[in-house]
């Protein structure tokens, strides 16, 4: 239950973010838990993929996540246009 609570948190955070970096891109609440969680899943393929770590924990969560979730509404927003 814990590990649920903290995957809403850092999708949450993640989505957040990322909707503050791509502007025009809120979903809401639960859209942008749904984008960090998504998110997190791209970057935890992509980035090991090309080298890349960032931080440790927590951190290392919502950083990368956030970057997953940037990427994410950046193909959302090519793909509708």
């Amino acid at each position: 239950m814990g590990a649920l609570i903290i995957w809403l948190v850092v999708g949450g955070i993640a989505g957040w973010l990322a909707g503050q970096i791509v502007r025009g891109f809120g979903f809401g609440l639960i859209g942008n838990i749904v984008v960090g969680i998504v998110g997190a899943f791209i970057a935890g393929f992509l980035l090991p993929q090309l080298g890349i770590v960032i931080g440790s924990g927590f951190l290392r969560s919502v950083i990368h996540a956030t970057i997953g979730a940037v990427i994410l509404l950046v193909i959302v927003g090519l793909i509708r246009r």
